[in-house]
């Protein structure tokens, strides 16, 4: 299975025969800050772009013109980026321009077309969205129509003043839906507008004025109710770009305190922070100690204590003190704006379901314009009806064949669920990983920093060679593992830092899966594993006895050896974390069987897996062998998850179904290496990704069902019953409204539901 996000062409297969009503247009939930607009596109905002299927049109426009690169779409904001030389932007704008949008380049100004103006954060709303007011106001006169035909005789005076009051309405209500109607049917599109456009004109020219009238009204008002319910949805995963402030508190260099914007913060200024405060960027403490609250990007409920050499992150809240810290990441780079950079490409992705719908609705759609046109047709013959009859029944048909509540039904819903998993510390990198986690039968834990806290500390030193000088072996061991960054490395250096100090050493060199090696005063030194100091040929009956001594009490044991022979071994102990033991019981529970994956031995590794409730281990294990026993699992169990830290099991992270990132809170390679990161190292968010996953597919299909059998029973209705007009519209955008709802219940997922 190919894992690579690749939001600029996730949409390309989205079928032109989807809904494009305005709900649709904010399927795009998350409107993509400019900062994450790569350098060199070109960005055009295209105000009449609503949907997934004017998307689909677009990019087919463009198929032609040679030289258009990076095609990205952004549907929240109606805007198209894109990269080519100038000849060949000219002519893609010409290809666009020519099937009726009209592209303006972002930086220059625009005047609102009629009937639409722009909100406070940027996002145009079109006829639907301007203004209940208004809306009110047609449905008003809709219903002044209807009285004077229900309650009025029939006189010419009083048909022309219904005709003229449903006029009206349509004007209040649907010009810009007449507008993109008209614009589909020339281009022989059929969505929703193109299907309205049909059916209100259809309805003038057999007579019924006033229900032409009552549908646009109860058409754009139920649109713009959907359209509200929807953002919140894009809300709930907006809302992230106001957490990091906009200014932080930077020191100048004569050492005074100035306010700046954050975007104007440098990497290695120092900022001060006060309590109460929202940390602004991300960086390393260095004066200060003190309560952080990491909820917001980690989902921790604790506050985690920081002081000197921790790490803060952007948007997180300092609680009790005063904090200077280190910049280390630009405000476009930080650990929250990677988040939301993420969880937008994964709005872009498409899950198996949505592809599903999708190609559903592209048969969909036309099929049911081929039955109104029979109905219309063939029923004057076959039943007996008037051709008046059959063409009103044959336009209510077309009505009730809009696939909006299909198509909107699932992308709400995956988007929720990706918002409620990002609420939890869960960030999930597309709908095809929220929809698969479901099925997992299998998962692959890493020991450390996985099950294990991943801080071990030093336990135990023993000189192995006899006469060899505790400080030298010291001093060599520090200076060696001070510049590593793996943990068994850095509880060394932690442990000898009280009886040695460190110097600079010379070929400093990390070998993959066994250790370290350099030249401590001119001497040359390995710092690594059991294997390696066997392939060395090194190891002694000794030194075995010794090392299983450790190894049976669940210590990971390094050795120093020089080229004459192993001088010392260093212990070091790793503990559970306290949610490891609960999150594997609850694993096996949804009959998902945890195996620990572990390049550390085999007894230790055993010991950890006791301890944690996990009955198949496998230690000493290479990158390529952690790959191999993967594939293993996917032929023994089925689709299987892979969890580590996205760096020495970044093969295995790919090869798995699913690859979890544990620890992903300022770690680049674990964000790009997993398809689900969980920022706060907690593995008892696997089971709540999976229970997720679960629900949002049972949601998806309530939502499938829902608007298929609501539509079925009113197209039965409409032909041999009494379905009119304005009852077609109440069943198409009543289904709407409630699979929108009813995806928006993710949003509500906690950790116990």
């Amino acid at each position: 299975m190919d894992k690579t996000l690749n939001p600029s062409s996730a949409t390309a297969d989205v079928p032109a025969a989807s809904c494009c009503g305005s709900a649709c247009g904010t399927v795009s939930l998350t409107p993509a800050p400019a900062e994450h607009v790569q350098p060199g596109l070109h960005r055009y905002r295209i105000a009449n772009m609503d949907c997934a299927s004017e998307e689909s049109e677009i990019r087919q426009a463009l198929e032609p013109v040679a030289g258009v690169k990076q095609l990205r779409f952004d549907l929240g904001q109606r805007t198209v980026s894109m990269a080519a030389e100038p000849a060949e932007l000219a002519a893609a704008i010409a290809a666009i321009e020519r099937i009726g949008y009209k592209p303006v380049p972002l930086d220059a100004p625009r005047a609102s077309a009629p009937g639409e103006h722009e909100d406070g954060d940027g996002h145009d709303h079109d006829h639907v969205e301007s203004g209940l007011p208004r809306l009110i106001g047609a449905l008003a006169v809709a219903v002044a129509a209807e009285a004077v035909a229900f309650f009025a005789p029939e006189t010419a005076l009083l048909k022309g003043v219904q005709m003229l009051l449903a006029a009206l309405a349509i004007f209040l209500a649907g010009f810009g839906t007449y507008q993109k109607g008209l614009l589909a049917l020339k281009a022989g599109r059929l969505n929703i507008n193109a299907l309205m456009t049909v059916a209100v004109t259809g309805a003038f020219v057999i007579g019924q004025w006033p229900e032409a009238a009552m549908v646009m009204a109860l058409y754009a008002i139920a649109e713009l109710i959907e359209a509200r319910a929807v953002d919140r949805a894009r809300n709930a995963i907006k809302s992230l770009l106001d957490l990091a402030p906009q200014d932080a508190e930077v020191q100048q260099a004569g050492g005074q305190w100035q306010r700046m914007p954050t975007a104007a913060v440098a990497v290695g200024a120092v900022v001060r922070l006060r309590p109460g405060e929202r940390v602004p960027l991300d960086g390393v403490v260095t004066a200060g100690s003190s309560a952080i609250d990491q909820a917001p990007v980690t989902g921790e409920s604790v506050p985690v204590d920081k002081t000197v050499g921790d790490d803060v992150f952007a948007g997180t809240i300092n609680q009790n003190a005063a904090l200077e810290f280190r910049v280390t990441a630009l405000a476009t780079d930080s650990t929250l704006a990677r988040i939301i950079h993420a969880v937008e490409e994964a709005q872009a992705t498409r899950a198996p379901t949505q592809r599903f719908v999708d190609r559903f609705a592209a048969i969909y759609t036309p099929g049911v314009f081929v039955l109104a046109m029979a109905v219309a047709l063939l029923m004057p013959w076959l039943m007996g009806w008037t051709w008046m009859e059959a063409v009103y029944k044959a336009l209510v048909l077309l009505v009730i064949a809009c696939p909006c509540a299909l198509v909107i039904s699932t992308p709400v819903t995956v988007v929720s669920g990706l918002a409620a998993a990002a609420r939890r510390g869960i960030l999930i990198k597309g709908g095809v990983y929220l929809e698969q986690a479901r099925s997992l039968k299998a998962v692959a834990l890493d020991k450390t920093g996985t099950i294990t806290a991943g801080k071990p500390k030093l336990v135990d030193v023993q000189i192995v060679r006899d006469g060899a000088d505790r400080a030298v072996v010291a001093h060599a061991a520090l200076s060696i593992a001070g510049r590593s960054d793996h943990p068994v490395s850095k509880a060394i250096a932690a442990g000898l830092a009280a009886e040695a100090s460190a110097s600079e050493v010379a070929e400093f060199a990390a070998i993959v899966g066994r250790g370290v090696q350099a030249q401590v005063n001119q001497m040359p030194y390995v710092l690594g594993n059991h294997r390696w100091i066997e392939e060395r040929g090194q190891c002694s009956p000794a030194i075995e006895a010794l090392l299983k001594q450790h190894e049976e009490a669940g210590r990971t044991v390094t050795l120093l050896a020089d080229d004459a022979g192993v001088l010392a071994l260093f212990a070091v102990a790793d503990t559970i974390k306290p949610s490891s033991r609960a999150a594997v019981a609850e694993l096996q529970t949804m009959g998902v069987t945890p195996v620990m994956l572990t390049g550390d031995n085999q007894a230790t590794a055993e010991a950890i897996a006791r301890e944690a409730g996990i009955a198949q281990v496998r230690g000493n294990l290479l990158p390529q062998d952690k790959l191999e026993a993967i594939t293993e699992m996917q032929t023994r169990y089925g689709p299987a998850a892979m969890t580590g830290d996205g760096i020495n099991d970044a093969p295995a992270l790919a090869k798995a179904d699913i690859g979890f990132a544990m620890g992903g809170a300022g770690t680049h390679t674990a964000m790009e290496a997993a398809d689900v990161v969980v920022m706060n190292d907690d593995l008892q968010r696997l089971p709540e990704t999976i229970r997720l996953s679960r629900r949002t597919h049972a949601v998806l299909w309530q939502n499938i069902s829902l608007a298929l059998g609501i539509k079925a029973v009113f197209l039965v209705a409409a032909v041999f019953g009494n379905a009119s007009m304005w009852m077609a519209v109440f069943a198409d955008m009543g289904a709407s409204l409630l699979v929108v709802f009813n995806g928006l219940r993710l949003l509500r997922s906690k950790a116990s539901s």
